[in-house]
């Protein structure tokens, strides 16, 4: 098939930051979604809920979808999930009856407090594994995320 458009500008996609970013971000992510995937069943959007949760306490599903990078419906579908397997709790917001405010349970705090080790081991071995880069790292993601956590 042959068409009169002209050519595209070069582009490499493959040293594109923004896809490199993304690619990364997927695959070390992915890596510790096996292990608490095997170990707990839950899935990352799970995850994201209950270590938000485990870090800030008690909180709207409209905090965790802006902290977290998550759609509305995705929050809710992890955190409904959630619920029914008896980790998180929700209630409503005396300030705000439009707010659901949710927390850990005793099951959920005990959940995280045998996960979250697995978290910091995979943080360090990412850490090991970037050797003095990481430093670096670090530094241009605070530039890339500044002002938006």
């Amino acid at each position: 098939m042959t068409t009169d458009m002209p050519p595209l500008p070069e582009f490499d996609l493959y040293g594109f930051t923004p896809y490199r970013l993304a690619v990364a971000a997927k695959r070390t992510s992915e890596e510790l979604a096996r292990q608490y995937r095997d170990r707990f069943g839950i899935s990352i959007p799970e995850w994201r809920v209950l270590v938000h949760l485990a870090h800030s306490g008690e909180v709207s599903v409209r905090d965790i979808e802006a902290r977290v990078a998550m759609e509305k419906y995705e929050v809710s579908r992890a955190a409904k999930r959630l619920r029914e397997e008896g980790l998180i709790e929700r209630r409503e917001n005396p300030a705000d009856r439009r707010l659901v405010i949710m927390s850990l349970t005793p099951k959920g705090h005990a959940m995280m407090a045998d996960l979250l080790p697995m978290a910091k081991a995979h943080q360090q071995d990412l850490e090991n594994r970037l050797g003095l880069a990481f430093r670096k790292l670090e530094v241009g993601l605070e530039a890339l995320l500044k002002d938006q956590i």
